[in-house]
């Protein structure tokens, strides 16, 4: 590729795609390369194939939680299958966001990449590259983990990929993919075991219902095994023997399988930003608020690689790709808003919040704090749900700062408080918003 291209795009997922297709409509030479498959993490490797077996254990816990209640006869998961679902979903996905960018008029190219200069690019296949701009967009990857053994792992993508489900699983990790997995195999009935290092799981939601969801966890037959620090994984019996330190005594457990779930990092090792003075910082591209790079302002980074305030989620990618295109389209330093994003660990069922913890609130100055154990209302009565619970917080001038939930449907209740964070809007305007009845919606008022 002899000319030189208005932008580069380096990531295909959410960030990169959204930004390649909004600079070509605009007249930009733009080309997008990945070396794995068109869609990214959340289509392929991660959300959206997480949530097509999700339905599965779903669907499994329907029928316990009413069995006595009149629902009978056994459910059980065919893991084969349920992947076979999964596929139905992503296996079109690389083709159809390839294709959709061609018709965008960008050019899609396929292998590794690392710069060469602050202008130029190399491609395995294509050779070197230059540009004009270029967007670093290449997410995150399975945290490396240096314990003896470690090889032993498998990550969130081989567990995705799994053609059956082994009897006994050991998550590492005690964060979203170790708990959102753990409940999807246990619940297809393998026997499941997370082992986390800290003495609090889940630091990113509300303590007391991340109790909840332990309690609940517990329940669904898996173990957890906090402050366990690991050791090794060695071979033993046909399987793996997973060695950790607890309360400084040694134990061990026997596992099938070896699922890492000790969280990710920016995905930008294999890039040799230094050749284009490209700095790093907390891991990931170091950027300005709007996301451009400091020491080569050629470059931009959004989702997961970038070093933003932003949190690695999805909605985050695809508006600070969007932000960050428009910034270089138009010369702008438009920073993105991240308020009112809400998170989800889909669990069975969900823990959700948006805005602030209680801690974090606390700081900030006055508030009022509303918790509400929902276990025994109507909405989940109806279902047999046993565990549920959600926690509000407001401000001296009644406007809402933090919402956290746990419980069914409570991933798309948590929306409702998204956007009242995003408008500003109190307690009060939301309880004053009419709910269609009997529904989750409809329990809102009741809940602080």
């Amino acid at each position: 590729m002899t000319e030189t291209l208005d932008l580069i795009v380096i990531g295909a997922g959410m960030a990169g795609i959204n930004a390649a297709k909004k600079c070509s409509q605009a007249g930009w030479s733009v080309a997008i390369v990945d070396e794995l498959p068109y869609g990214g993490t959340c289509a392929l490797r991660g959300c959206d194939p997480k949530k097509m077996l999700r339905a599965g254990a779903e669907a499994v816990e329907a029928v316990r939680l009413l069995e006595g209640k009149g629902v009978a006869g056994e459910t059980r998961i065919d893991w084969p299958t349920l992947m076979k679902h999964k596929e139905s979903f992503t296996d079109p996905v690389p083709e159809s966001m390839e294709s959709a960018l061609t018709e965008a008029g960008v050019k899609t190219l396929h292998g590794r990449a690392r710069f060469t200069a602050e202008d130029r690019i190399e491609i395995d296949g294509y050779g070197e590259i230059a540009f004009r701009r270029a967007l670093i967009a290449t997410g995150a990857k399975p945290r490396p983990l240096k314990f003896p053994g470690a090889e032993r792992l498998i990550d969130s993508t081989d567990f995705l990929n799994l053609a059956e489900l082994p009897r006994r699983i050991a998550f590492v990790g005690g964060g979203y993919i170790s708990f959102e997995f753990a409940h999807i195999a246990a619940l297809a009935g393998a026997e499941v075991t997370i082992l986390d290092r800290g003495a609090r799981q889940l630091k990113m939601f509300d303590p007391e219902l991340v109790k909840m969801l332990l309690e609940r966890s517990r329940e669904a037959g898996i173990k957890i095994a906090a402050e366990a620090e690991m050791e090794r994984i060695e071979d033993a019996n046909g399987a793996r023997r997973v060695l950790y330190r607890r309360a400084g005594q040694s134990h061990s457990i026997e596992a099938d399988l070896v699922v890492h779930g000790a969280g990710r990092v920016p995905a930008i090792d294999h890039l040799d930003l230094a050749a284009a003075d490209i700095e790093t910082e907390h891991g990931g591209v170091k950027v300005m608020p709007w996301l451009q790079s400091p020491s080569n302002p050629r470059i931009y980074a959004a989702g997961d690689a970038a070093a933003s305030p932003g949190k690695p989620l999805t909605p985050v990618a695809v508006f600070e790709g969007k932000i960050a295109a428009s910034n270089m389209l138009k010369g702008k330093r438009t920073e993105p808003d991240y308020t009112g994003v809400p998170s989800v660990v889909f669990t069975i069922p969900e823990l959700a919040r948006v805005g602030l913890l209680e801690e974090e609130a606390r700081e900030v100055g006055d508030v009022e704090v509303s918790f509400t154990d929902t276990s025994g209302w109507f909405s989940q009565k109806r279902i047999g749900e046993t565990h549920a619970g959600a926690k509000i917080i407001t401000g001296k001038d009644g406007k809402i700062l933090g919402a956290h939930m746990f419980g069914p449907e409570y991933a798309e209740l948590i929306n409702v408080f998204s956007l009242a964070i995003k408008l500003g809007l109190t307690a009060a305007q939301v309880k004053a918003m009419p709910a269609a009845y009997p529904t989750g919606a409809s329990d809102l008022g009741s809940m602080f």
